[in-house]
Parts: structure tokens; sequence; C-alpha cells
């Protein structure tokens, strides 16, 4: 084989057996135009099946043609012509003509069978440990939602089912989840149990398509005790996910399997899902959880000072929850924020204090903006503390100690300024909104376990307000 083609080498005049070349060159092209993530998804698939030198021929799986075609077919005949040199014809065939053609890649493909492939790791990341009954605040706005979950983790498949919880982030709905999964696992009599997010659904099912894996997918989902799903709205205008989860759904049903949704918002605001599903989501019982009210604020504040060993005064406490009116995962961050500034500046945690770090205004969120703060200054906190460039945090390395830094000052520059997720996605290399809400899960779930990641959080937020530097002890990725 000849000497891989770079993106935009004309190449109409190389013969038909560089036809790997010529998809290298183009998927190059294309994950430079779209991202890594879409094309990993929808693209990374594609066979070139020929190339006459007016028509490319691509095959993609018989699932997936039609929204590739749909979606993707104006992208790739600019690619096409960026890498041939020239304007082609780009039709976008099925599997049959992979197997009737051939293709660059299809010798490697055709012995494949899908009863034979090994199974793609488990879908769930596993249960988050600090998310237990016993660590969960009960106030009036969640009380009763609190006693459905105890009695679903008690009496799987018998007490309430769907248990279907909703409201706005940040009120509790994933901590009782994940409790229930906990408790199963500490109480359970060998109950099988599934905890993933619909996300994590969607893509491992998009995934199975591609990969042609979809008997495994069905089989893993189907055939467990307990389904605990996270953020089930984010299964609306995803028309074959949502036919897969409406079957998944079903199936579990059917075998007395107990399930677990949660939404922020309930079944029937959920406007972009088909009307089965929502009355599915609707059958077993729906709890709403509201806001938490002052007084669960300041008993959460308690839980989590006595926890971490804080010594703080009652009336600062409750000047925080003055602050933070709305989100526990905020309130929380606030006072994470509050410790930091009282260690790095060697004030007390006193009333003041709070007035000084999270502002005089009451209702003034931790995460909300600071006019002082923008996003160069976070990414040039970012690679101070981690000894990067600023155009590898910016480049589309996904080696650890670039990826790690990347996600963290996405993570910072939506707690500190008022930028929307699309601006800072487009102040982060031209990601997209998806990539930053990705990378601000995924902080929040590291500093939840990992310590030096939370004390490093801590002193890069105060540094952002106090211009102090906050290079960790450890540069590790």
């Amino acid at each position: 084989m000849g000497r891989p083609l770079r993106p935009g080498s004309p190449i109409a005049a190389v013969p038909q057996d560089h036809e790997a070349d010529i998809w290298e060159a183009l998927a190059a092209d294309l994950r430079d135009a779209i991202g890594a993530s879409l094309f990993d998804v929808w693209l990374s698939s594609l066979d070139l099946v020929s190339y006459d030198g007016r028509q490319l021929v691509l095959a993609a799986p018989s699932a997936t043609r039609d929204w590739v075609a749909d979606r993707f077919g104006g992208v790739l005949a600019s690619a096409a012509a960026r890498v041939l040199g020239q304007q082609v014809d780009v039709r976008i065939a099925t599997d049959d003509d992979r197997s009737t053609h051939g293709g660059a890649r299809n010798e490697r493909r055709s012995n494949e069978d899908e009863d034979h492939q090994p199974p793609p790791p488990h879908p769930t990341a596993g249960l988050n440990p600090k998310l237990t009954f016993e660590q969960f605040v009960i106030g009036s706005e969640n009380r009763f939602a609190h006693a459905a979950a105890l009695a679903v983790a008690e009496n799987p498949g018998t007490a309430y089912n769907p248990l279907f919880l909703c409201g706005p982030p940040g009120v509790g709905k994933t901590h009782l989840l994940h409790s229930i999964g906990d408790y199963l696992e500490r109480h359970g009599t060998g109950s099988t149990l599934v905890t993933t997010t619909a996300e994590a659904f969607a893509n491992e099912f998009i995934a199975a398509v591609r990969q042609r894996r979809t008997a495994g997918f069905k089989a893993r989902y189907r055939h467990t005790d307990v389904l605990l799903v996270d953020d089930v709205q984010f299964l609306m205008e995803k028309t074959r996910t949502e036919e897969e989860f409406f079957h998944t759904f079903n199936a579990l049903r059917d075998d007395g399997a107990q399930i677990v949704l949660t939404s922020d918002r309930s079944p029937r605001e959920l406007d972009g899902l088909h009307d089965r599903l929502r009355d599915r989501f609707a059958s077993g019982l729906v709890v709403a959880i509201d806001e938490p009210g002052i007084d669960t604020r300041l008993a959460v504040l308690r839980k989590r000072a006595a926890l971490d060993a804080v010594a703080i005064s009652d009336e600062s406490l409750l000047a925080i929850a003055e602050r933070v009116p709305t989100n526990l995962r905020n309130l929380e961050a606030a006072l994470i924020r509050l410790v930091a500034a009282s260690s790095l500046t060697g004030r007390a945690l006193d009333p003041r204090l709070v007035d000084d770090v999270l502002g005089d205004a009451p209702g003034t969120a931790f995460a909300a903006a600071d006019p002082q703060t923008t996003i160069d200054a976070i990414q040039n906190a970012a690679c101070e503390a981690f000894a990067i460039t600023r155009d590898e945090l910016l480049s589309s390395s996904r080696a650890a100690r670039i990826s790690w830094p990347r996600q963290l000052a996405m993570y910072l520059a939506r707690e500190h300024t008022d930028q929307s997720l699309p601006a800072i996605g487009e102040r982060f290399g031209g990601r997209g909104h998806t990539t930053v809400l990705h990378a601000c899960r995924r902080v929040a779930e590291r500093i939840e376990h990992d310590a030096e990641a939370r004390d490093l959080v801590r002193r890069l937020s105060t540094s952002l307000s106090t211009s102090q530097p906050a290079i960790p002890d450890d540069r590790r990725d």
C-alpha cells in the first residue's frame, strides 16, 4: 500500500487499490470537521466501497444508513471534495453493497458474526458509595420521595413499579436512585442490578447497532431484576433509542423486574417522547421533589460540615443557606468554597466571610457568575496548575494529562461565568455543548470520590477569586 494521504491532497488519479488511503484521509478530515465524538458514533463504521474518479460510494450499516445520508450527506460531500481535490458524487450505500463490491476495510469484517462477538463492557459505571439512605437528608420537600424509594428498595417489583422521581436539578433524585441500588446490594437476595443513565443507554445502543451487537445489548438490559435509569428526559427526540427503551421497559415489566427512573420533569411534560412511553412512565408512582426549603438546606449543610469535620457556626451555615436557595449540589459546593477561602486566607468561617465569598445579595448561588472571572483566566489557571500549554489545553488530544485539565477548566467556566454551554465549548477549541456537559458531569463525579481533585477545585476556585496561585501538590493526571 502506498503512502497515506493527507486531508486536502488531490487523489483523483490514485489507483483503485488505494481505497484504504482515501478512506484514511477522508476519515481524518471528517473527524476535524464534525468533532471526534460525532464521528465515532455515526461515521466511524462507514466503509469505502468504491471510487471511480466521479462517484464515491460509502457503505453504512443498514440500521443507520438513512440517518447518516440525511444528517451528514452535505458534510461527506464537502469532505470528499477537500480530500479528492474535486467535486464528486457521494452515495451512501447499505451493507449489501459492502458484500457485493467489497471495501477498503471489508476483509476484516467479512467473517464477523454477532453471536460470536465478545460482549462489550457493561454499561453501568456502578453506584456512588456516598449516595446512600443514611446520607440522605429528609425534609418536607422530599419526605414522600424518600419513603417511596425505601419501600422499593425493601420490596423491589412489588411496591411501586415503575417509581418515577422528578424535580429540578440538585434536589436529590440521583441520590435516592443510587440509595436504592446501594440498599439492594447490601441487603438484597442476589438480585441482578443495572444502574445507568439515559445518555449511557442511548450511546451503548447506538454502538450496538453500529457494531451489530444488538442481541447482546438486549440481553444485558432485559435480563436484570432491577433497572435504575437517571435523567430519562435525555431520550426525548431520539426516536430509535426511545423505541428500544420502550421494548426494554415492557420486557422488564412483563418479567416482574423493578424499574426506577428519574427526570427533571414529570412524564406529562416529556413532550418530546411518544405518548405510549409517557403512559408507561406514569403507570406506576410518580413523585415530585420540590426545591429544598431553608430548613432542609440548613440540615444538609450541618450534615456535610459534620462529615467533613468542619467547625462552623449555625449562623454561618444559615448565611450560606440563604444565598443558595435551590440546588443542593451548589449548596455543598458553596461550603467547600468557604472552607477553601478560610484555609487560604486565614480568616474565620463567619458570616462576614460568607458575604465576601458568596456575595451580599440573598439568593446569590455558588455557581452565579463572577464578573471578574473570564474563561481566559480559567484556562490560564488550569494551564499553570498542570504545567501544560494553552495549545495543549485546547487541542484534540485525549491523553489523560490533557483531558483532565480541560474537563476541569470547562467545569470551572460553567461554575464561575455566565457563559452558556455552547459558548464555553466554542472557547475550548470549538467543542459542542454536549462535550461541555459531559466534562462537567465527569468532574462533579470525580470530586465526589477523589479528595485530591476536590482540594484542587477548592484551590482553583479560590485563586480565581483572590488571584492567588493554585498549583497542586502533585500534578498527576
